[in-house]
Formats: structure tokens, C-alpha cells, sequence
């Protein structure tokens, strides 16, 4: 009798322990995330939204697939498996200025075996979904609204980036100075201890360019600084109406790039490892490198050739270092095998004067055909495609111009600022024609201009600096705020037409990335995003939407706002996460005036909160 008792509470424990687990297991899956980044290391930490998304059977899987679903995410109402969070969770302040694809804490955790010597460490490693961190990252405690444009150029405040080891290891060079509650920047840099300004106008008279202007009449517009240090150089360009992508790792002096971008200043975080820069051929009129400590004789001169890649021809290259002005017998070495390097890759010293020496591109292919055979490097192989840039590894080959280039001595481009509007020569390289591009500006101007009357009730002048565009097409977006003082990140997705060379021949900057990623910038860098189709081509790809909501709240400043232009189910989509993103809606209008149809675009306008910050931080700037 006893045994049969024991027997029956047993039945009845079992269904019931059953129950307890689900429920704890749902608690978990709910709310692993949360206590993951902020109970434990991050390496245990869940992924929440591409958990919900495979939940419903499109996110990537664990040995990196896509799985696509038959069902748009997108049309589901709530209760049909579109598990809508009520708050995500909030990662660890320590995580505050994570970087996702760029955490050498991943390279540890993960053991990846990388060869430091090339640099791997600083290229793109990003973390597998069960590793990603899905939580919001706050700001640094005491936040403030960032310094206005053009004031930012020259100070921000400290406790945005509570970062002094620069300020004090250059404390000789003058590239940043502590002042009370602010960083200020008089404009140094290693090679310029007495500014930027005065630097620049030296290189421009070294080539005799009219009033010792570096633009030489809007031929030089765009320009690539290489280890760029906080940037200086780039800002002090941009009076000249020269834009430089000013790029730098996130190395021993890890935060040069988020200064850069906390002044307003167009900056990107990459190296010259293994891989191609994601720029294509022949984007830059200048190249610059001041001490940046780039052995460029290694591997057959690999970085050179790829610096090479990115010159337009006649394109130049200003090096500034000791080895230029051979001072020992070390200095002297490197001094002349540089030499012969750039002698046999047809490069011709256009001036040399002190530690400074500026190189210049052959305008055609001319000198390369004329090569003795079997001179290295080689050129490349006709099959390599010099503007295939994602992930592609670099190769110590010259990239020839094209017959277009050939035929006009030259790139072909009109002057700064004429450029931007006049039909480039590429163009036919997409099968787009003049009509095609003009109607193309046409269309944005006009929804720029709606853009900004939605936002006009929520910004003042200088309100904005720093734009994405996330899907740039042909760079229209960014072309119609040309007479504001903004400057445009203008991203093109990788697995479409690489339409990135349009943007840079129309004098403007840009990017290719896979928004399956998170993008290789720090957080809080970012006032406004352009989302124009970017939900709908992710869900096409596969790929978590709340992990690009997330990624997107990252990159925004607090404040900071996003215009998605998007079919009307993504829009409804977005809104019931608004809260749990900590953002406000600010505007929905049809993009089309009278359209009825359900897959019509809408335009969305959102604005982040300031959150986690003492509330008296407040826009004094």
C-alpha cells in the first residue's frame, strides 16, 4: 500500500516538475539576455533578437547559413509567433563603447588564430549569433548632448569620452589638451606640432598649387589620411571643401577614431592588414600618411600596391617621415628601397622638401606596358575585379586603369563643386544614363525636402553633423544636403551593384557593408540614419531585424534621429518597438500622397531618448 501511494505522488510530481522546467525554460529564453551581459562575462551572453527571430525560423543558424522563412515577419499581427519585447536589456557599462565586429575580447574568448604581425587582430572578426550581445548600450554616466558643428571641431566634452592616455602621451605634439570639463584639440599632430592648418598649406605650396590652396581649384576633393590620429588633418580639410576619409585601427590608441567623429569629422575604423579596404579603384586625388608607422615594404609592398588601388590616376601621396629625409643608416635603407619600389610601380616624385615627400600617379597605363618584362609587382590579373572589396584579400599587384581612363588622360571628373551634380564617366559602367542619374537627384532633392520638414519642429541649426545613409544608391541623399553643414557616410550594400564608385566620383564618402553586421564605428557616433529599404532587404537576407534595430540604436547618439522609408507593414513592425528601444515617434506620412496600397512606402521619423543619464544634461553647446 505504501509503495502504491508513493507511486501515485509520483505520477503526480513528474507532469508538474515537467511544467516548472518549461516555465523556467521560458524565463530563460525570455530574459537570458538580460542577465547574461550584466550577471556574467560577455562570452555567455545570449543573443535576444536573433533568439526571437530563429524562433519564427529566419535567422542565420548556428553553423551560418541563412534559413529564410516562407512568412514575412513584417505582415504578422501580435500573438502569431511575433514575439514583440516590452524593454531590452541593458548591457554592462562596461560594454559601453563596444564595437562588435572589432572586440579583441571576441579574439581572446574565441582563441581565432591570427597573425598579428599583418595586423588581423584590427580587421573585422565578427561574433556568432550566441555570442552577439543583445542589449542596449548606454552611455557614459553624465552624458551630454555633443558640442555643435563647427565648435566640435576644435573641443568636445571629456565625459563623452572619458579618455586622457592621448592627451598626455601627445601632450608634446598637440593633438589634444585637457580643460576643465572639456578636450580641446589646437590642431596638432605628430609630424604638425604647430597645426594642421599651417601643414597643409606647406604641402600645397610644395606642388605650387594657386594660393597655397590644397583643392587646386576643386581637382583635389577627395582624400584618404592613413592613420590619421584624431583626425586633425581631415578637419582642418574640410575648409578648403576637401573631404578625407580619415582612417585609423582601434589600437593602443583605440579611441583616435571616436574623437574623430565626437568633433564631426568624417573618420572609419581599419587598418592595412590582409584585407582590401572597402572602398573601390581609383576613389582618392590624395593619399596621406604622417609617421604612421606602416612598414610599407612588406609582403612585396602590398599596402603600397592597395594605396595604389584607391589613387585616381595623377593621383598623389604625401609621405611624411623620417625615412624621406634618410637621416641614418637605418632611415637611408628604407629610404631607397621605398624608392625603387615606387620607381618600378611608375610613381614619380612630384616634390620633396624636409621629411616630407609627395608622390605622383602616372595618368595612364603607358609607363606599366613599358615595363621590362617580369618587373615586380606585376599587374593584376584581368580577372580581379579592383572594386570587389568585401572581405577580399589584398594582392601585391598594380591595378591598371581602365580604357575610359586611358582614353582621358585621367580620370575625366569635373572640379569640386561641379562634380557632384555632372554625370561621371562610371556611370556607364552600370548602364545608367544622364536622363537616369538627373531624375535620380531630381527625386531626392524632393524628399530631402520632405525629410526635413517632418524634422523641423525637432532640430535648429547645427543640430545634426554626422548622417548615414545606409542604402546610398547613387549618393543623392547626401548631394542634396550639400549646402548644409553635414557630411554623409554613404553606405552600399555589398551584395549589390558596388555603386560606391558613382559616390566617390561625385566627390563624396562612403562605405561598402553587409547590415547582417554590425558597422565598424563606435557607439553614440551617428546624429541621424537613413534607412531607405534596409528592413526589407535584411528580412529578404535572412537576418535578425531586431539585431538591426539594436545595431542601429548603437551608432545613434541620444537624440539622435532615423528616417526609415519602408513598405507600410515594416514601418508597423518597427513601432511596436519603440518603446523597448527607448525611442519616440516623431512622424509617419505616406511617402506616396493618396496611396492606398498595402506594400506603399512610408516614411518614418524617430527620435532616440536621452536615457540612463542624469536629467540635467541638457543641450548647452
Amino acid at each position: 500500500m505504501m509503495r502504491g501511494r508513493d507511486g501515485g505522488q509520483k505520477k503526480h510530481l513528474v507532469p508538474s516538475l515537467c511544467l516548472i522546467v518549461l516555465f523556467l525554460g521560458f524565463i530563460v529564453l525570455y530574459y537570458g539576455s538580460f542577465f547574461g551581459p550584466r550577471g556574467q562575462h560577455a562570452n555567455s551572453a545570449l543573443e535576444y533578437g536573433s533568439r526571437i527571430s530563429r524562433s519564427i525560423g529566419w535567422s542565420n543558424g548556428d553553423n551560418g547559413e541563412v534559413g529564410k522563412s516562407e512568412e514575412s515577419i513584417f505582415g504578422q499581427e501580435d500573438g502569431e509567433d511575433g514575439l514583440i519585447p516590452k524593454s531590452f536589456p541593458v548591457c554592462d557599462d562596461r560594454h559601453s563603447e563596444l564595437i562588435p565586429c572589432l572586440d579583441r575580447n571576441l579574439i581572446y574568448q574565441t582563441r581565432l588564430k591570427l597573425d598579428l604581425s599583418l595586423m588581423e587582430h584590427y580587421e573585422r572578426h565578427c561574433p556568432q549569433p550566441e555570442r552577439r550581445y543583445n542589449c542596449l548600450i548606454p552611455p557614459p554616466a553624465g552624458y551630454k548632448v555633443p558640442i555643435k558643428w563647427p565648435k566640435s571641431r576644435d573641443e568636445v566634452w571629456q565625459v563623452n569620452i572619458p579618455h586622457t592616455h592621448l592627451a598626455h602621451e601627445k601632450s608634446d605634439q598637440n593633438w589634444m589638451v585637457v580643460k576643465g570639463d572639456k578636450i580641446v584639440f589646437p590642431g596638432g599632430g605628430t609630424h604638425f606640432h604647430y597645426g594642421a592648418d599651417k601643414y597643409i598649406a606647406h604641402l600645397a605650396n610644395m606642388l605650387n598649387f594657386t594660393n597655397n590652396n590644397l583643392n587646386n581649384e576643386g581637382r583635389i576633393r577627395t582624400v584618404f589620411d592613413v592613420g590619421c590620429g584624431v583626425a586633425s588633418f581631415g578637419g582642418y580639410l574640410l575648409s578648403s571643401d576637401i573631404i578625407a576619409m580619415s582612417l585609423a585601427p582601434n589600437d593602443v590608441h583605440q579611441n583616435q577614431i571616436q574623437f574623430a567623429l565626437e568633433r564631426g569629422i568624417p573618420a572609419y575604423l581599419g587598418v592595412l592588414g590582409t584585407k582590401r579596404l572597402p572602398y573601390p579603384s581609383r576613389s582618392f586625388e590624395f593619399a596621406h600618411c604622417s609617421r604612421c608607422r606602416i612598414d610599407w615594404l612588406q609582403r612585396d609592398g602590398i599596402l603600397l600596391l592597395e594605396l595604389d588601388r584607391l589613387l585616381r590616376p595623377g593621383g598623389y601621396f604625401a609621405y611624411s617621415s623620417p625615412e624621406a629625409y634618410a637621416q641614418d643608416e637605418e632611415d637611408l635603407k628604407i629610404w631607397k628601397e621605398m624608392s625603387a619600389l615606387v620607381e618600378r610601380m611608375c610613381w614619380k616624385i612630384a616634390a620633396k622638401k624636409n621629411q616630407t615627400v609627395i608622390w605622383v600617379k602616372p595618368l595612364t597605363n603607358d609607363c606599366y606596358l613599358n615595363r621590362e618584362p617580369g618587373t615586380r609587382p606585376p599587374l593584376c590579373r584581368s580577372d580581379n575585379d579592383p572594386d570587389a572589396v568585401w572581405g577580399v584579400p589584398m594582392e601585391a599587384c598594380i591595378t591598371p586603369y581602365s580604357e575610359q581612363n586611358q582614353r582621358d588622360r585621367g580620370s575625366g571628373l569635373a572640379p569640386w563643386p561641379s562634380r557632384l551634380t555632372t554625370p561621371p564617366p562610371r556611370l556607364a559602367d552600370f548602364g545608367i544614363s544622364t536622363d537616369m542619374f538627373e531624375k535620380d537627384m531630381e527625386i531626392w532633392r524632393q524628399r530631402v525636402e520632405n525629410y526635413w520638414s517632418l524634422l523641423n519642429a525637432k532640430i535648429r541649426p547645427n543640430t545634426l553633423r554626422n548622417l548615414m545613409d545606409m542604402k546610398a544608391n547613387m549618393g543623392s541623399f547626401a548631394a542634396a544636403l550639400k549646402d548644409e553643414p553635414v557630411w554623409v557616410m554613404n553606405v552600399v550594400p555589398e551584395d549589390g551593384p558596388n555603386l560606391l564608385k558613382i559616390i566617390y566620383d561625385r566627390g563624396l564618402m562612403g562605405t561598402v557593408h553587409d547590415w547582417c553586421e554590425a558597422f565598424s564605428t563606435y557607439p553614440r557616433t551617428f546624429d541621424l540614419l537613413h534607412a531607405w529599404t534596409v528592413f526589407s532587404d535584411i528580412e529578404k537576407k535572412g537576418c535578425s531585424v531586431e539585431d538591426l534595430l539594436i545595431e542601429m540604436d548603437r551608432i545613434l547618439r541620444p537624440t539622435g534621429f532615423i528616417i526609415v522609408r519602408d513598405r507600410k507593414p515594416v514601418v508597423e513592425y518597427i513601432k511596436k518597438h519603440l518603446t523597448a528601444l527607448h525611442w519616440e515617434s516623431v512622424a509617419t506620412v505616406d511617402a506616396e500622397p493618396n496611396s492606398d496600397s498595402e506594400d506603399g512606402e512610408s516614411i518614418f521619423v524617430i527620435q532616440k531618448k536621452m536615457w540612463l543619464v542624469d536629467e540635467s544634461a541638457k543641450d548647452v553647446a
